[in-house]
């Protein structure tokens, strides 16, 4: 949804990137399947993803919007939950 490429997928866990990069992110559940949201003082806690133009943004809120989550949107930046409680903001 957010637009990177998948690089790796394993149980568990996901590689993304973009450009053609190994990976710029890495994400797993290996510790975290089921416990639900994290606690507010403790773990990630927030995510910033830069995109390089306004049309790129409103792509990216569109595909999270028709997956059915809870969008914020300024049209400068947008905003939502994931599963664990941090906060994923995408901005120009």
């Amino acid at each position: 949804m957010l637009g990177f490429e998948v690089t790796a997928d394993m149980p568990g866990a996901l590689f993304v990137s973009a450009g053609g990069y190994h990976h710029h992110m890495a994400m797993n559940t290996w510790q975290s399947e089921g416990v639900g949201l994290r606690a507010p003082a403790r773990g990630l806690g927030r995510v910033d993803i830069a995109l390089p133009d306004a049309d790129a943004l409103s792509a990216v809120s569109e595909r999270l919007r028709a997956s059915g989550l809870d969008v914020r949107a300024d049209g400068l930046a947008a905003e939502v939950d994931d599963p664990w409680g941090n906060l994923v903001r995408i901005a120009v």
